[in-house]
């Protein structure tokens, strides 16, 4: 995108293939999430990364590694060319696009029994939803937490992700909504339309607020008398409030741990967890994946299937009278080992 603004300032276009520094690899990207953040990022609306235009967004990935730059020191590469890789990157890196970069601690190996539409639906998401429960909740088996927001993106991970420790799970959800989440695993889903959570749920030890707002404010009453704590994603939890409840509130960031995103892949392929994706884009149709999102009422994921059509290799040569091998040769030619051709 060149400006910022609505789905409209989206543009599918050519530009040159990003070159890897020291340590970095270059990722074929197949598949890539779309999540509720990336539309703030692109309306601006993000006060923790403005995006310096032109931009390319996202930051969920699956495909496979193309290149990889020599290391600092003379260090063995921890990845190689033609590893499966998923992972969660920085905001500058963009995923909506058919290459990108990345460093060694937002990636890891994808498993053969995870599919790459999968893997490229977990990062963000599901990087939230885990250290917003177990680095942050401090959630364990036996106790109770309370999900907002459970049918979304984070939400459909989390409420997976409790039930795996053996916690007991509540959750919110709209009416149309509250048989898939009880799928999930939810031991109870409220309907929030409807009716108000903390009249049906108490003695709660972990609030995951994926909402914010008065649903926030009303938490505090379900929690347990002392120990309590509200993680929110969306703003900081109102701190005497949290004071007056003997309990803790604060709003997380996510950050990208090698080490957690492979633990979430080993319950994806035991078949404990299931990405749920609602709805999958092409690559050239990221603005409609953008408008799919922000209409509501999606469950789980929305993705974008980055692999070009022929349709899509076709139209370049016309407009650049190259093939996208043209770039890859550029560049395997420099100090970056590995580099093979895409078609």
């Amino acid at each position: 995108m060149h400006r910022t603004g609505g789905p409209s300032v989206f543009k599918y276009e050519e530009v040159p293939l990003p070159k890897p520094r020291r340590g970095e690899v270059l990722i074929e990207v197949h598949s890539a999430g779309v999540n509720p953040v990336d539309a703030k990022i692109r309306q601006g609306k993000f006060h923790l990364y403005k995006a310096a235009l032109p931009a390319t967004l996202g930051r969920d990935i699956a495909g496979v590694i193309r290149g990889v730059s020599p290391s600092d020191g003379g260090k063995r590469p921890r990845f190689k060319v033609g590893d499966e890789v998923f992972g969660m990157l920085d905001y500058d890196r963009g995923a909506y696009a058919e290459y990108t970069i990345a460093s060694p601690r937002e990636i890891a190996r994808r498993p053969p029994k995870v599919t790459e539409k999968e893997a490229g639906a977990l990062g963000v998401a599901a990087l939230t939803a885990w250290q917003g429960l177990f680095d942050h909740g401090r959630l364990k088996k036996g106790q109770r937490v309370l999900i907002h927001g459970a049918a979304g993106g984070v939400g459909h991970f989390a409420v997976q992700f409790a039930k795996a420790k053996g916690a007991i799970v509540v959750a919110t959800a709209s009416k149309r909504d509250q048989k898939w989440v009880q799928k999930l695993g939810a031991d109870q889903v409220i309907d929030f339309e409807n009716e108000r959570f903390e009249e049906h749920t108490g003695q709660i030890d972990v609030v995951l607020a994926l909402v914010a707002g008065d649903t926030i404010k009303r938490s505090w009453g379900v929690l347990k008398p002392k120990g309590g704590v509200i993680i929110s994603t969306l703003e900081v939890p109102d701190q005497a409030a949290a004071r007056r409840h003997h309990a803790r509130g604060l709003r997380m960031l996510v950050t990208a741990k090698r080490e957690q995103l492979e633990k979430i892949a080993a319950l994806v392929a035991e078949g404990r967890v299931k990405v749920m994706i609602d709805k999958v884009f092409s690559l050239r149709h990221v603005r409609e994946a953008h408008e799919y999102l922000e209409k509501g009422h999606v469950r789980g994921k929305v993705s974008l299937d980055t692999v070009p059509s022929w349709t899509d290799l076709e139209l370049r040569e016309a407009a650049t009278g190259k093939g996208p091998e043209a770039d890859l040769a550029v560049l395997a030619s420099s100090n970056v080992s590995g580099f093979t051709p895409f078609i």
